[in-house]
């Protein structure tokens, strides 16, 4: 005997909205896991004296948070499946890391890719520069990004911060931590999210 569709409210129904509800619930999750990933990472605590490779993994995973938590404008990107691009200068071990970590882990549905940035070199299609403390001229550096539109630019030296900076990591009492510098962001076109700031050391609107 051949049955007709279910009337709605049914048994199928049913189960068509459980799936759906439970689709929003897991959205919802991996949201909350990727806010509190970014929190665990801001307070995690490490020895005194902080192993060298924990901290160059721990400032690589911040580098590659930072995607979710920053909107460029659309200009930024050639269409809508455009990578997001990291560059990286004066910091090869964050190179390794960056490029282990991002492999087949897209954001936003766009992929991730690195690229090791050489002195003088041109800085077209970037949307994240690191300028790492191995930088020979991270003054020459920040006024070249300051030319380039639509760049947020992290350093891990205070000399550079505020200095065109958008966020800058540092250890303090053995944890990686980042201080914020909005003028530079939003010199640059960059709007950083509100979460992103709650678990910011410092937020500042200038080099004060």
């Amino acid at each position: 005997m051949t049955r007709g569709p279910r009337p709605p409210g049914t048994a199928d129904s049913l189960v068509d909205r459980c799936k759906a509800a439970a689709g929003a619930l897991a959205r919802a999750l991996c949201r909350a896991l990727c806010i509190c990933s970014l929190v665990a990472a801001s307070t995690a605590a490490y020895p005194a004296d902080v192993d060298r490779g924990v901290e160059r993994a721990v400032k690589a995973a911040y580098l590659y948070k930072f995607l979710n938590y920053a909107d460029w404008p659309d200009k930024a990107f050639a269409d809508a499946h455009a990578p997001y691009v990291i560059g990286v200068h004066g910091a090869d071990d964050i190179v390794l890391e960056l490029t282990k970590l991002v492999s087949a882990r897209p954001v936003a549905d766009r992929p991730v890719q690195v690229r090791k940035v050489a002195r003088g070199e041109s800085l077209d299609g970037l949307h994240v520069l690191f300028i790492g403390a191995g930088a020979a001229n991270p003054a020459g550096m920040l006024a070249q990004s300051a030319q380039q539109g639509s760049l947020l630019v992290v350093t891990e030296s205070d000399r550079a911060a505020g200095a065109g900076a958008a966020i800058n990591l540092l250890v303090v009492d053995g944890r990686v931590r980042f201080d914020v510098f909005l003028d530079a962001a939003e010199r640059a076109g960059i709007r950083l999210s509100s979460r992103l700031l709650a678990v910011a050391r410092n937020v500042r609107n200038g080099a004060e």
